[in-house]
């Protein structure tokens, strides 16, 4: 539901694991580039677990992917 504020957790757990397909930067280097763990970002990309995290922590996945922090809130092609 695009009116839940849960969608946002979604959106971004989405694009987060898109980032990392285009950029080709596996689940584990962007761990450790980020100091997360790989736990904490499968979590934000699963679709069954609302992973609920900071700006900071999106600003932080932003510069590692070397991406402007806009393009996580880029409406799906659902």
């Amino acid at each position: 539901n695009k009116e839940d504020e849960i969608y946002v957790y979604y959106l971004i757990g989405k694009t987060l694991k898109e980032l990392e397909r285009v950029k080709v930067l596996p689940q584990d280097k962007l761990a450790e580039a980020s100091t997360y763990s790989v736990g904490f970002i499968m979590n934000i990309e699963s679709s069954k677990y609302t992973q609920t995290f900071s700006i900071g922590t999106l600003w932080r996945f932003a510069k590692v992917l070397k991406c402007d922090i806009r393009e996580f809130f880029a409406p799906l092609d659902d």
